[in-house]
């Protein structure tokens, strides 16, 4: 009685053996892919890194009180950072007012109340479109618009309000994207105990995405700080010795809008302008500046990663 294989076992055995190759040169493959992509991770890591260290030890000498406190000046020795830095975040503040409210708001409606037709699938693809148009088409857009047409001038308003549509897109992506990872069965748990739309969106929706909303604010925040060409295209100064008017004040009603419309300058400028300066100590307070945006905006970055995880690890379904 012969033992060997039938021909058919033995077809079976040799598509066996081809799958099990393929298995194993798949493997092969993911790891090999695996390690190039952890080669190019670690490359751009460790340039940035590179980069951001020999900014801190080139501005190492002006990380001080004094720096934050003093008005930019022309002896490098004694100029500092004061008006860049209050002129940062009063723009970051019209930004925010103007960006934030009205990016939730508008990713909630197209999420949650928009009809799905033409017109919304428009809608949609324009502001993804919008995220990804360069920041120097949104400064020539507001000194068109805000400099010249509403005769707002080159102040702070301009400001907050161009970066303000600089983030929109990216509040209302970030938005959007955060309420569709709310699973469905919350929505018809709610329509079943008899909830009305409004409170679903407000009670629930809003509740349990508010951590992508706020991680896409942050990030958002993060990228108009350092911006600096719409800036530039509005007519920032590169040199200012004077703060704009306090927005609170010790008379009723206890707000200032004067400030508003007042001439400003932000830290990319300021670092802007010391870089232009032959000399080699302004360079050093270009260095510090450089060192002071990145640490701004890897804290802003790692806030909005924080919360979202807390946020998120709160959440009992």
């Amino acid at each position: 009685m012969s033992l060997s294989p039938t021909p058919a076992k033995a077809s079976v055995l040799e598509n066996l053996d081809a799958v099990r190759e393929m298995i194993r040169r798949h493997k092969r493959n993911d790891i090999l892919f695996a390690a190039i992509g952890l080669i190019a991770l670690m490359l751009g890591l460790l340039t940035l890194l590179t980069l951001f260290i020999d900014l801190v030890m080139d501005g190492y000498p002006r990380f001080n009180l004094q720096f934050f406190s003093d008005f930019p000046s022309r002896r490098a020795g004694s100029a500092g950072l004061l008006s860049a830095w209050v002129g940062s975040a009063l723009v970051m503040l019209v930004t925010f007012l103007t960006a934030v409210p009205m990016g939730v708001a508008a990713g909630l409606y197209l999420e949650e109340y928009a009809p799905k037709n033409w017109f919304s699938d428009l809608i949609e693809i324009n502001v993804s479109n919008l995220a990804g148009v360069p920041s120097i088409i949104y400064g020539l857009l507001a000194l068109g618009l805000f400099v010249y047409g509403l005769d707002l001038g080159q102040s702070i308003l301009t400001a907050g309000l161009t970066l303000g549509l600089l983030i929109l897109p990216i509040v209302i992506v970030s938005t959007r994207e955060a309420i569709r990872g709310i699973p469905v069965a919350i929505r018809e748990a709610a329509y079943a105990v008899g909830a009305t739309k409004w409170q679903v969106v407000s009670d629930h929706v809003v509740k349990y995405s508010q951590g992508g909303i706020l991680t896409g604010v942050i990030i958002g925040m993060s990228r108009a700080i350092g911006e600096t060409a719409p800036i530039i295209t509005i007519g920032a100064l590169t040199f200012i010795a004077f703060l704009p008017p306090s927005p609170i004040t010790d008379v009723a009603p206890f707000l200032n809008f004067e400030w508003l419309s007042s001439s400003f300058t932000v830290l990319p400028i300021q670092m802007f302008n010391w870089l232009s300066r032959p000399d080699h100590a302004f360079h050093i307070n270009a260095a510090a500046t450089g060192a002071i945006i990145i640490l701004v905006t890897l804290l802003m970055n790692g806030t909005a990663i924080y919360l979202r995880y807390k946020i998120r690890k709160n959440i009992k379904w």
